[in-house]
């Protein structure tokens, strides 16, 4: 295959807004620093969940802050690249506001898709997380339309400060369960389980890519087809490039 003068960007997990973040701010100009970096040969910027912290539309109100990555998005949009955001499980809400906005495209589902010749599955990973039924349960209630209505009711006051809260104390569970974050080898970890499940009913795919782990994980599945776990823009600062001919894992220097 003909190597591609325009390449396909995959990122995930940036958590932008998060309290736990040391520096915020830094986070969020670092991801707009790596946007200008790779503007000149991008085609598409996929972004595989849970770019934001915590991301809710009311019909009038957004979250604050995010400034200049909104408006760097805006700018590759408006030049001509492809922007699409997956939906993760911090920030599921997204309805009308970024596709208006800054012309992204919004996933809400898994999603095989031809990208330069090859056949890629894309997902945030919490969609084929089955490890847990209270998670599946939240999952499914924090999807759920009329759920959704209901939690617009409440004034934006206490539905930010809950769910900023509620991330907080999360990470810091998580914190001290280093283990989760992991690899777990290729015979328990879920994400590699998934992908050579769907690989039998589906030998066509190529690659699988997954955020949601926030560890960083290439492994081939067969002679043709390779599992990987992007990271994320907390503390591998990584990504996934594809030009048509090699898909690589990247770590971002400033």
């Amino acid at each position: 295959m003909a190597k591609s003068a325009k390449k396909i960007y995959f990122l995930s997990d940036a958590h932008l807004g998060a309290r736990f973040h040391d520096d915020p701010l830094a986070i969020e100009k670092k991801l707009v620093c790596w946007l200008d970096r790779i503007k000149a040969d991008a085609a598409a910027v996929w972004l595989l969940g849970d770019i934001f912290d915590y991301w809710y539309e009311y019909k009038y109100v957004v979250p604050k802050g995010h400034v200049r990555f909104l408006g760097k998005l805006a700018e590759l949009s408006d030049s001509g690249i492809e922007i699409h955001i997956f939906i993760g499980n911090h920030d599921i809400w997204m309805f009308d506001y970024l596709p208006r906005e800054v012309g992204a495209t919004i996933h809400r589902e898994p999603l095989t898709i031809d990208l330069l010749g090859k056949k890629f599955f894309l997902a945030h990973g919490d969609e084929v997380d089955d490890r847990s039924w209270t998670f599946q349960l939240l999952r499914r209630i924090f999807r759920n339309r009329f759920c959704q209505w209901l939690y617009a009711g409440i004034h934006p006051r206490w539905t930010f400060g809950f769910a900023m809260g509620w991330s907080l104390s999360s990470r810091k569970n998580g914190i001290k369960r280093d283990e989760e974050k992991k690899y777990k080898g290729e015979d328990t970890e879920y994400l590699v389980l998934f992908a050579k499940k769907y690989l039998q009913s589906h030998p066509d795919i190529n690659f699988f890519l997954f955020g949601h782990r926030h560890t960083l994980l290439d492994l081939m599945l067969s002679r043709t087809a390779r599992v990987l776990v992007i990271g994320d823009w907390m503390t591998h600062f990584s990504y996934a490039e594809w030009d048509g001919e090699e898909l690589a894992l990247m770590l971002f220097e400033d």
